[in-house]
């Protein structure tokens, strides 16, 4: 099942609350049974004097003081009664967020596009500037010759629109995305054993936590491993978020064996009835073939205790490394087996184009984008709200 899909539901359904009327009627016709009570009782009292001593009473007048401020405040109601318009931007407010996360790379992209072609005709020039450009947003140079190929039909030496080149722009990168747009799912297995791979600094445990706390809110029980066991700061922030959202976390000491809590942890979720185990483990690239034995280590220690397992491997890459991220995605994608990518931080980098790059060479699952800092800002992967996003066009 995918609990992706499902947080959308929850955060765009919202219910709305009416008053009913009737009682304010029963009111009025309590009213007006009362009112021919008090018309008998007025005739025998012979003394009219008396009623006119309370005429006085029309001195306090600030009566209609209070009945000024008292319809002043009903207003301000109305006026935050309609304040729940918020629902249509959380329809529209992750394309929003998108884009302005994309906003480095789409603005790097765009500009340069609209200096290229604004009242200039198409030319050998122009075509070799655009490739740079692109280049420059780490499209990767197969993305960058289709888009300039694509422009140049028919269209040689005549002015073209920057906006059909943006258009053109998305529409390349949507058909290389689209086929990796997979959201991520998990089966029936119990625990479904989830392995999370990726070099320090890429937001792995981050990543983790907000996973997490996607499939807490959904109802599943959820246990973390923290496998990273060379650094104290992993083990700690898994605490923090298995305290946060109420997911059991194993640890053990700085240096413990990793594989050897992966096992562990592993048996303790059979037990607990844990439905998702969330895997970290270390990266560090410095020792290439270390990592390869370590993690090689660690799946044959999951497989003693589920021969299925890992059910899921997934790739953290930080899209602020550029070209690095390439590097790693083609070393853990031959140590790990990985199943499934995620693409941290894209709000802070202007080459947002390599998450394209890595889709075509490679052609992993993209699962989700983060584009900020909080557990919202993680969602499902869209090839064609990404390829609007970075090429500066409107949601469709």
């Amino acid at each position: 099942m995918s609990f992706f899909r499902k947080l959308f539901n929850r955060v765009a359904g919202k219910t709305e609350e009416q008053e009913a009327p009737p009682p304010s009627v029963a009111a009025e016709e309590a009213v007006q049974e009362q009112a021919p009570e008090p018309q008998p009782e007025l005739p025998p009292p012979p003394p009219e004097p008396e009623p006119e001593l309370p005429a006085p009473e029309a001195e306090p007048q600030p009566e209609p003081e209070i009945e000024l401020p008292v319809p002043e405040p009903e207003p301000d109601r109305e006026t935050v009664a309609p304040a729940p318009a918020p629902a249509e931007p959380q329809r529209l407010g992750w394309f929003a967020k998108l884009s302005e996360g994309l906003s480095k790379s789409s603005r790097s992209i765009t500009g340069s596009i609209t200096s290229i072609f604004t009242k200039k005709k198409l030319d050998k020039a122009t075509l070799q500037d655009l490739e740079d450009v692109l280049l420059q947003a780490d499209l990767g140079l197969p993305m960058a010759e289709r888009i300039v190929k694509e422009v140049s039909i028919g269209r040689y030496d005549k002015e073209i629109d920057p906006e059909e080149v943006k258009r053109i722009l998305a529409s390349e990168v949507s058909k290389v995305l689209k086929p990796v747009e997979v959201p991520f799912t998990f089966g029936a297995e119990k625990p479904f054993i989830i392995l999370v791979v990726g070099v320090n600094g890429a937001g792995k445990t981050t990543t983790i936590g907000k996973l997490g706390a996607i499939a807490r809110r959904e109802g599943y029980k959820v246990m973390f491993a923290a496998c990273d066991t060379f650094r104290a700061a992993a083990i700690e922030q898994l605490n923090v978020w298995g305290s946060r959202i109420g997911a059991r976390v194993m640890s053990r000491p700085t240096g413990a064996d990793a594989s050897g809590l992966a096992f562990d942890a592993i048996a303790q979720a059979k037990e607990d009835g844990t439905d998702i185990l969330f895997i970290d483990t270390a990266g560090r690239l410095q020792n290439k073939q270390y990592l390869m034995d370590e993690l090689d280590k660690i799946v044959r220690v999951i497989k003693k205790q589920d021969e299925g397992a890992p059910h899921a491997v997934l790739l953290v890459l930080d899209a602020t490394t550029g070209q690095n991220a390439m590097a790693q995605a083609e070393i853990f994608t031959k140590v790990a087996g990985v199943t499934g990518l995620i693409m941290t931080k894209l709000d802070g980098t202007a080459r947002g184009g390599i998450l394209v790059a890595i889709a075509e060479r490679f052609r992993i699952p993209v699962h989700a984008i983060g584009v900020g800092e909080s557990i919202e800002d993680l969602q499902p992967f869209d090839a064609d709200g990404f390829a609007r996003a970075i090429a500066g066009l409107e949601e469709r």
